[in-house]
């Protein structure tokens, strides 16, 4: 992601710098006010870049998913993206604010140029003006909803969808007050592709392609409770679903008014079209779900995604797993479609965190799972019973000279501490492999 980041930066960068060292279109004015119009136009660049990266990663274009990392990682893209966007267009704002500052300082002699516009490009430029103020102010506040965690998810959900928008309006912005000169140069042609990705995204979303491809319907088979805040879900999709891989997970809906959420797959392929979630009680939408599911019930699912996928692991690499409560999910799908070729299972480490070992629901079913794979030893870190997880517990008696690979899915909290111990106190090197679920 910085890497990515980086350069769009590097890039813009360039193409701004040559068309004002080599073109050299500051010209025409005082240092002061020269500066203030370059400030403009490099925010402004930088906003559209970030805006646009942003868009493109929420049209989910798939071929990405290995270069970026999975889908998850893409999103977590497109999150920060969208708040660099923010930022570089709250700096874009403030700056088109300082001329009254500089009129105050150092008079108006010495501003830079306007060119001359008449008739209907003057009233389009004076609109698109208009419309760039107003989209900022609407970010703005989308920003601050989405950094506001204690806000619904279901009203972000719904406020978010006019993203696309917004996008259209700043996009409108950027190609009315662009500088003329731009467009024969490089800086043109960066900023025309980025708003070509950003339009892509903007309309991909509004026309409701997105995921499309990847749609299945299906029926719900059972509905079972195995414990309090947990419901299991077995689904029945229909000839479209493409399978799986153990370790992925699917956008699912279950209510239209609710839209998709996103679940792990908690079960291995087994060519019928049967797949299972087993979905705990972590918010208001989880909460209610075993109210509203029923058998019988209609289901559309999206997917699958991810790259949490069993078949990624290095074979030469020696293997720690490590599941933190309902992060337990892509472990059983994993441990069980090893179950028919049980001579195929790496040597593996599956350290699984819970609560309490007696009353947790998925003990026995790792248990009878593991029972069946020797190769793979279980250890249980009950925390009513004493049993926490650190660094060194969980890299006891391996070998610090072999390349150590740490397949994770849990707490964030837990995870920085074991990455946070393992790069104080392991002198080999090891990968630590997470998904993130934060589509927010």
């Amino acid at each position: 992601m910085k890497t990515l980041f980086a350069s769009l930066v590097v890039l813009v960068l360039l193409a701004w710098g040559r068309d004002v060292f080599v073109a050299g279109a500051a010209g025409g004015g005082s240092l002061p006010w020269a500066v203030r119009q370059e400030g403009l136009y490099l925010s402004g660049l930088l906003s559209v870049a970030m805006m646009s990266l942003a868009m493109f990663l929420a049209a989910r274009p798939t071929w990405l998913e290995g270069p970026l990392g999975g889908l998850d990682r893409m999103y977590r893209t497109h999150k920060w993206a969208g708040i660099l966007a923010v930022g570089f267009a709250a700096l874009h704002w403030l700056i088109e604010m300082s001329s009254d500052i500089l009129k105050a300082v150092i008079g108006r002699e010495g501003r830079m140029p306007e060119g001359k516009y008449n008739g209907l490009l003057e009233v389009l430029r004076d609109l698109a003006e208009d419309m760039g103020e107003w989209a900022i102010y609407a970010v703005l506040a989308m920003l601050a909803l989405t950094l506001w965690k204690r806000f619904p998810y279901r009203p972000w959900r719904f406020l978010h969808q006019a993203m696309p928008v917004l996008y259209l309006m700043l996009a409108f912005h950027a190609v009315l007050l662009a500088p003329t000169d731009y467009w024969a140069q490089p800086v043109g042609g960066l900023l025309a592709l980025l708003l070509c990705a950003g339009v892509y995204g903007s309309v991909h979303s509004l026309a409701g392609h997105i995921g499309r491809s990847r749609q299945v319907s299906g029926t719900i088979v059972a509905v079972e409770r195995p414990a309090a805040d947990i419901v299991a879900v077995r689904c029945r999709l229909d000839g479209g679903w493409r399978g799986h891989r153990p370790g992925q997970f699917a956008f699912v809906t279950f209510d239209p008014k609710e839209g998709p959420h996103p679940f792990t797959i908690a079960s291995a392929d087994r060519g019928d079209r049967t797949i299972s979630f087993q979905i705990k009680a972590l918010g208001d939408y989880t909460r209610n779900l075993p109210d509203r599911l029923q058998t019988g019930q209609a289901v559309k699912v999206e997917g699958p995604y991810g790259r949490f996928d069993i078949a990624r692991r290095n074979p030469r690499a020696q293997q720690i797993w490590i599941a933190g409560g309902i992060g337990v999910t892509p472990f059983l799908a994993w441990l069980e479609s090893l179950q028919a070729r049980p001579g195929e299972a790496p040597v593996a480490d599956l350290h699984y965190c819970t609560r309490d070992r007696e009353a947790d629901p998925f003990v026995a079913r790792l248990k009878s799972l593991c029972d069946a794979l020797p190769g793979i030893r279980l250890h249980i870190h009950s925390a009513s019973q004493g049993g926490v997880l650190d660094a060194a517990s969980m890299v006891a008696e391996k070998d610090s000279a072999r390349l150590t690979e740490v397949w994770f899915c849990g707490p964030q909290g837990l995870a920085e501490s074991l990455k946070k111990g393992l790069q104080a106190s392991w002198r080999g090197k090891f990968h630590f492999h997470q998904e993130a679920f934060e589509m927010r």
